[in-house]
């Protein structure tokens, strides 16, 4: 997917509205979808550094769309960070537009690539068990709802078709297990019988949709914690990014995916499965930064499900890794035989540890959420 012989870094750099000439640039970060570069330049007055990224169009087909998304939202969240005090250099992303005006440039090889002011003083969320940055975490993404409610979301293009819904990726699986392209069935058969097992789960947020008592939203759909920054100062949350899967989604998506990648203290690949748990002592400071500030604007049927989108999305995840496995590996990158097949094991493992714990989720959350009028 990444043919990095293709790329040109410092031609793609000098097409942007950049301070200053540049100094330096380098690889930065280990994510698996975009490439990314940290570009430094220098002027007498001020120095500055920023992100420079080539958008993946295996992943996202439009990157034009994906782009709108983000340049909508930030300036949208600028102007909400600025009227409450806060500073919007570096609480929210800062698109730098190309020369042309544009939030993305297109190179000659048909790629497309943008820039990012680069947040000085912060990192990213790694919580490894710890509660406080749980917290905080999903008090940012909390907040980023917040901020974004009165956005219509029909404003907003839909980047991935059905990125979170439930039943169509349990359909994608029932097609893969049929067609078993890579005879792989036979080994994964306790893992297709758990999946097949909750299928009538796979609807109940989707459900709930339908029936009107969840609205669409503005939400961010990739609720990892290390898509949240941290000021190194302050230990506090600071900045949501990777705003690619920004599009109309329930709020319960946001909740559970962070719970799903949050609470789980064994690796996403464990083999060990007696490692895999759900983490309630996290669960809870998830719960409480997230309602902390999302939970003025959700309607109670959205409250209600917050614990269940936990396992819900979990389930999900594990179904994606899946079919995966069935089809050949093709999206998710593996380094040994079964690494999806193990992750999917891991996922089914933390759904089932949160079926267990259900009654005292939902208790944690609903001990979180204030008196109503």
């Amino acid at each position: 997917m990444n043919d990095r012989s293709r790329l040109h870094p410092g031609a793609v750099a000098a097409g942007f509205a950049l301070e200053g000439k540049i100094l330096r640039i380098e690889p930065f970060g280990g994510g698996h979808i975009n490439d990314t570069f940290k570009v430094q330049t220098g002027s007498p007055a001020r120095p500055r550094s920023y992100l420079l990224q080539r958008i993946n169009r295996f992943v996202f087909e439009a990157p034009e769309r994906v782009m709108a998304n983000i340049a909508r939202v930030t300036a949208h969240l600028r102007a909400k960070i600025a009227a409450e005090g806060g500073d919007p250099d570096r609480e929210t992303l800062t698109v730098v537009p190309a020369g042309n005006g544009a939030a993305w440039l297109r190179d000659g090889h048909n790629e497309y690539w943008r820039t990012f002011l680069f947040i000085e003083g912060a990192q990213a969320c790694n919580i490894a068990g710890q509660r406080d940055q749980a917290y905080h975490a999903a008090r940012a993404f909390g907040r980023f709802q917040r901020m974004l409610a009165d956005v219509d979301p029909a404003e907003l293009h839909e980047t991935i078709p059905g990125f979170h819904n439930t039943p169509m990726r349990m359909g994608r699986l029932v097609e893969a297990v049929e067609a078993d392209p890579c005879g792989r069935a036979g080994q994964a058969r306790p893992e297709i019988d758990f999946a097949l097992a909750r299928d009538a789960d796979c609807a109940l947020l989707t459900d709930i949709a339908a029936s009107s008592n969840a609205p669409l939203r503005v939400v961010h759909n990739d609720t990892k914690l290390d898509n949240v920054l941290i000021d190194t100062s302050t230990g506090k949350g600071l900045c949501v990014i990777d705003l690619d899967t920004v599009m109309p989604g329930l709020s319960m998506h946001d909740f559970g995916d962070c719970c799903r990648s949050a609470v789980n203290p064994a690796a996403e690949d464990e083999r060990d499965l007696s490692k895999v748990r759900a983490d309630l002592g996290l669960f809870e400071h998830i719960a409480a930064g997230f309602v902390s500030e999302a939970g003025g604007l959700l309607r109670q049927a959205e409250l209600d499900a917050l614990a269940m989108s936990a396992k819900i999305l979990t389930l999900e995840q594990g179904i994606r890794f899946l079919t995966d496995y069935l089809l050949g590996d093709v999206y998710y990158r593996v380094s040994r035989p079964a690494h999806n097949l193990d992750r999917c094991r891991v996922q089914f493992a933390l759904a089932e540890d949160m079926e267990r714990k259900m009654d005292r989720m939902r208790r944690l959350v609903a001990s979180r959420i204030p008196p109503r009028d």
